[in-house]
């Protein structure tokens, strides 16, 4: 017959094994345990699309769903997210003007931004203020764009503190009338390039860099004109290479989309 002693020895060396062996196992568990994500993340989101014609494409300005976010990156950003994400019941907004410059958007920043308080602010500029540069409008300088596109996104920051920015390079290609003043644009769209890339830094806004995107795609598939018709304005193409490269920068930064 076995000792009293010896049999509670022998029974706590077996629970001691077992709380070992457990205890090797649980770092293995652990390391196999993710977070979940947050579903109510982005839910009833709104994004907003601030620009000239690029982001405008010819949308209308009543509620015909056909067309009121026009034909452009914007409504294919819109359309492929809703679809994605029927469940996040997300909001967008094209407030995009044909022509515009910045100063045409500071005149209007307060009823169709500030107003509307998105969660993401979008903003695609300067094609309009470079142009106007290279056909001999002095006032429009680089030093005029950077300050005034400074303005608004103070403005922005003080009155919608958590409003997302994102912040598109504006772009070009050899094509048409761009081509025949290649250097003239180079120079005006190359500062205001790196105005915006620096304003994204500045302001802690996403940015989408797009030049190089446009260049590489017509270097592989020219000619220019597939992505850009006229130099400066995107084929159904080249609104869908800005919309991956929206998406793809943005996504990074707002999980719930990616």
């Amino acid at each position: 017959m076995k000792k009293p002693e010896e049999s509670s020895r022998r029974n706590f060396i077996k629970q001691a094994s077992v709380i070992g062996a457990g205890a090797f196992a649980l770092p293995a568990a652990l390391s196999s345990f993710t977070l979940p994500v947050d579903a109510k993340a982005g839910e009833n989101y709104t994004f907003l699309f601030q620009g000239d014609s690029i982001t405008d494409g010819n949308r209308t300005r009543d509620l015909d769903w056909n067309h009121v976010l026009g034909h452009g990156y914007a409504y294919m950003i819109a359309a492929r997210l809703w679809f994605q994400l029927p469940e996040k019941k997300f909001h967008f907004f094209n407030r995009g003007i044909s022509g515009h410059t910045v100063n045409d958007l500071t005149a209007r920043w307060d009823k169709d931004t500030i107003a509307l308080k998105p969660d993401l602010l979008s903003i695609l500029i300067g094609i309009n203020d470079a142009n106007h540069a290279v056909e001999g409008d002095k006032s429009y300088t680089i030093e005029s764009y950077t300050e005034g596109y400074r303005a608004l996104l103070t403005k922005t920051r003080q009155q919608l503190p958590q409003t997302q920015l994102v912040i598109l390079e504006p772009f070009i290609l050899p094509v048409g009338r761009v081509k025949d003043k290649w250097e003239d644009f180079q120079r005006e769209v190359t500062g205001r390039q790196a105005a915006a890339k620096k304003l994204a830094a500045e302001f802690d806004a996403i940015f989408v860099p797009l030049q190089e995107c446009f260049t590489k795609a017509a270097g592989k598939y020219p000619p220019d004109d597939y992505w850009l018709w006229d130099g400066i304005h995107p084929m159904p193409n080249g609104h869908e290479l800005m919309t991956r490269e929206w998406i793809k920068h943005v996504s990074k930064k707002l999980k719930f989309i990616g």
